[in-house]
């Protein structure tokens, strides 16, 4: 599956920086916000401090938090938008507390068993899981069709979380252990049929 026939492919995964909904501790995925007046003072400090490789190509998520953090770590640079990177859908529960839900009936159905119990309007967490892999498994494919060896791409917490676990799921790390911070990430590289990664 990996085998990169004698190339390297560097693919770096990076968190976008805070919004109000980190802020507020909201339920949200699909919703479209922006960064926070914090969230873009931590990203122009992170900056300075964090050596943030350039990518041949690069890669957000289509929503806005993703792309103001990709112009603001690395510049006016052109890049690709694919939705299977996309945060996870809470439906009916976007920009919701849980103490906005705690009392709701859909809501405490859904928290029984967040794997298999979709949220209304929204996804099971194992339709988000199949989405974002079919989507780095395709996007790994083209890259050794198309002989791109540098990949940056910015999503969200959760997609990195799902990726690290699919690809070392021998660190036996659950969901929350691979979590990264704001603009932080993973960067993975594969070299025939191995793969390693170190933080970013």
């Amino acid at each position: 599956m990996w085998d990169t026939n004698g190339a390297k492919i560097k693919i770096s995964l990076i968190r976008h920086g805070k919004t109000f909904a980190n802020e507020k501790k909201l339920y949200y995925g699909f919703s479209d916000i922006e960064l926070s007046e914090n969230g873009i003072k931590e990203l122009e400090k992170l900056k300075e401090k964090v050596n943030y490789e350039k990518g041949q190509l690069f890669i957000t998520s289509g929503l806005k938090r993703t792309i103001q953090t990709l112009n603001i770590l690395f510049g006016n640079v052109d890049y690709i938008v694919n939705e299977h990177f996309k945060e996870m859908n809470f439906g009916d529960f976007e920009l919701k507390s849980y103490e906005q839900l705690k009392e709701n009936k859909d809501y405490l159905k859904w928290i029984e068993n967040i794997e298999e119990n979709v949220v209304p309007n929204g996804e099971t967490k194992k339709q988000f899981e199949n989405r974002v892999i079919n989507g780095f498994n395709s996007l790994f494919q083209n890259c050794i069709k198309n002989n791109i060896k540098d990949i940056v791409i910015v999503c969200h917490s959760g997609v990195i979380s799902i990726i690290m676990m699919y690809l070392f799921n021998e660190e036996n790390k659950n969901f929350y252990d691979w979590l990264p911070s704001y603009a932080r990430g993973y960067t993975i590289i594969f070299k025939n049929k191995y793969k390693t990664y170190y933080k970013i």
